[in-house]
């Protein structure tokens, strides 16, 4: 079976990270004219004519239990029913990684089953580097599957004329705590998109940053340049990831980087904290504005992408 799927098909879920479900109070990413738009989920200002649309949460954090949010699986459960509550139905959700907070089997369990709760046809994952722990990733293919290239997990697929880019930075991470690709991942990544028209809309999927957003905390991936010199001639390149449990955007060029929210608890702006950790001294009652999810729409034939981010408040 070849890694690429007909336009009109979901990706087949033994050819990608496979989780179950969908979650998070989530961003609506909107592809239209290939450039990525944001708006809120549910506002109302989302494409009408947007050819499909999937949602993207991230760094779910089951297994957390302190400030401040001592309950992570009511927040991740509270979020998939306002993604089944909207009329539009999304192709397809992904989860950026952090599912787990310590990689433990029961963990991994809740996940997969709060995540099939989901009204959706199919959702996908990648690991964080918490869903690592001890054994690089073997407990979490386990539960999710897709172990794609030589077990390491990244892979492609087509939908609708965009195509999709799934790696994965957290198996071997560097000194400072930086993400890894290496050059297996960069090889495959060159072959992948070698066939493509430079007009093909590029959406990546990845847990950590793809940009030096503030390596000081290791929020950051050491050769993501090698992987973003890859994909420079194509016309509209939009980055998704988590770790970082707030909302940055970064445009450098062609390609737009957007950092997405947590399900769990928000951390500090880079640099406002002596580190990155739960931000515990949040406003009572303000934890559900802090996280939340992304929600992507694209039009066919277009090269942009709308993005819109919803909180969970």
């Amino acid at each position: 079976m070849n890694d690429r799927h007909d336009d009109e098909k979901i990706p087949d879920r033994r050819r990608f990270l496979e989780c179950m479900a969908w979650a998070g109070a989530g961003a609506l990413w909107m592809m239209k004219g290939g450039v990525a738009h944001a708006g809120m989920l549910g506002s109302g200002n989302a494409a009408a004519d947007a050819t499909f649309r999937f949602v993207q949460i991230s760094d779910s954090h089951i297994g957390f239990h302190q400030a401040p949010n001592p309950d992570p699986v009511a927040t991740l459960r509270e979020t998939i029913a306002r993604i089944n509550a909207q009329p539009q139905r999304p192709d397809f959700i992904v989860h950026t990684g952090d599912l787990t907070h310590l990689s433990k089997p029961e963990q991994f369990d809740t996940v997969k089953q709060i995540l099939g709760e989901a009204k959706v046809d199919q959702v996908f994952c990648i690991p964080g580097e918490h869903d690592v722990i001890g054994d690089n990733g073997k407990a979490y293919f386990a539960h999710f599957g897709g172990g794609g290239v030589s077990g390491g997990g990244w892979h492609s697929f087509d939908h609708h004329g965009v195509h999709f880019i799934s790696l994965v930075n957290v198996l071997n991470l560097q000194a400072g705590g930086l993400g890894f690709l290496g050059t297996e991942q960069l090889a495959w990544l060159q072959q992948d998109v070698a066939g493509l028209s430079a007009s093909t809309p590029i959406v990546v999927f990845a847990h950590m940053p793809m940009w030096s957003l503030y390596p000081q905390w290791g929020w950051g991936t050491q050769d993501s340049a090698q992987a973003l010199a890859l994909l420079k001639r194509f016309g509209s390149v939009t980055v998704l990831n988590g770790h970082i449990h707030q909302i940055q955007r970064q445009v450098e060029g062609q390609v737009t980087f957007y950092t997405a929210r947590s399900t769990a608890y928000p951390q500090p702006a880079p640099g406002r904290a002596p580190a990155p950790g739960p931000l515990k001294d949040l406003p009572a009652g303000q934890l559900h504005k802090y996280i939340g999810s992304r929600d992507v729409r694209h039009v066919r034939g277009s090269q942009a992408i709308a993005v819109t981010d919803i909180a969970l408040g």
